[in-house]
């Protein structure tokens, strides 16, 4: 895929690249509520995935029905009640899809299913990481942890940068510049999350992060905006200039996260690295065309990772 770099319309890009590619296997992991389930067929009907449908057949079909949405019988896996996660891990594990869409299904229930098939676990930490296309901004934004990781510790948060210069190189950044954000630009052995972000621009020169260039600790407009870089005096290759944001905790994401989503429209997907296999873990409240671009991540990751 072409460096996203300075090029709007990322988010149709990454659709239109995950379409030439052609549909991936994905298995959506109890689609029981018309979000999940819609969003899955809209993701087939791009070209995205071929979905196959884990869970309680007649529930499955009945949800279809009341919606009024058209299902492939043959998509549909029947799973016993409360077996969906594992036997969705399982599916995974032999081969059969590429990755994992939750449905109704808890978060927390598919990533232990996950991490209980060993088949599928890595000695990486999972992490969730978002691509954001933020409107009046010239470059996508990736965007982790704001989703699994709650208070990561550093260890964590090495896995936590790999796993989000993993992903955007599997979307065509091919050096991504890394913004370690803290409230501050300084270190202040009061606040760990600066101390953290020196300790992961040192592992990253030292070769224990691969892949990109980071720098830190950045308050975020440092990261983003070389005007504020430039009034502030920060000499940096990543300050202003940060395709990823590496956030101190989960709170500190999730409001990163719910900003440029409500109040800055911006357009996203979002994909667990860290297993075999990506997973795409959704939040009841995202609406279709976040699930289709979730899935449209998750499936150009699995055939980077293939390739």
């Amino acid at each position: 895929m072409r460096d996203l770099r300075a090029k709007p319309g990322v988010i149709e890009a990454v659709l239109r690249a995950a379409a030439e590619r052609g549909p991936v296997r994905a298995a959506v992991v109890d689609p029981l509520d018309e979000p999940s389930l819609r969003g899955a067929l809209a993701a087939a009907n791009l070209g995205i995935i071929v979905p196959v449908l884990v869970g309680e057949r007649s529930a499955i079909l009945r949800v279809a029905e009341e919606c009024g949405a058209s299902v492939d019988h043959g998509w549909v896996r029947d799973a016993e009640p409360g077996e969906e996660a594992a036997t969705a891990a399982r599916m995974a594990a032999d081969g059969d899809v590429a990755f994992l869409v939750k449905g109704q299904v808890h978060s927390n229930a598919l990533l232990h299913a996950v991490l209980r098939e060993p088949r599928l676990r890595t000695e990486r930490r999972v992490s969730h990481v978002l691509v954001l296309e933020v409107p009046g901004f010239d470059r996508p934004l990736f965007l982790s942890d704001a989703a699994v990781n709650i208070v990561p510790d550093l260890d964590e948060k090495r896995d936590i940068v790999q796993n989000a210069i993993d992903l955007a190189h599997a979307l065509g950044v091919t050096r991504p510049l890394v913004a370690i954000l803290a409230a501050v630009e300084t270190v202040a052995m009061g606040m760990p999350s600066t101390v953290d972000a020196a300790s992961l621009s040192k592992m990253a020169q030292r070769g224990q992060i691969t892949g990109g260039i980071v720098d830190g600790p950045l308050a975020l407009d440092d990261a983003v905006s070389e005007e504020a870089a430039r009034l502030k005096g920060i000499v940096s290759d990543v300050a202003g200039r940060a395709d990823v944001l590496i956030v101190p905790d989960l709170d500190a994401g999730n409001l990163v996260f719910k900003t440029l989503d409500v109040l800055g429209h911006a357009r996203f997907g979002g994909v667990v690295l860290g297993a075999r296999v990506p997973i795409v873990v959704t939040s009841r409240g995202d609406g279709i065309d976040a699930r289709i671009v979730s899935c449209a991540v998750a499936a150009l990751l699995a055939t980077h990772a293939k390739a």
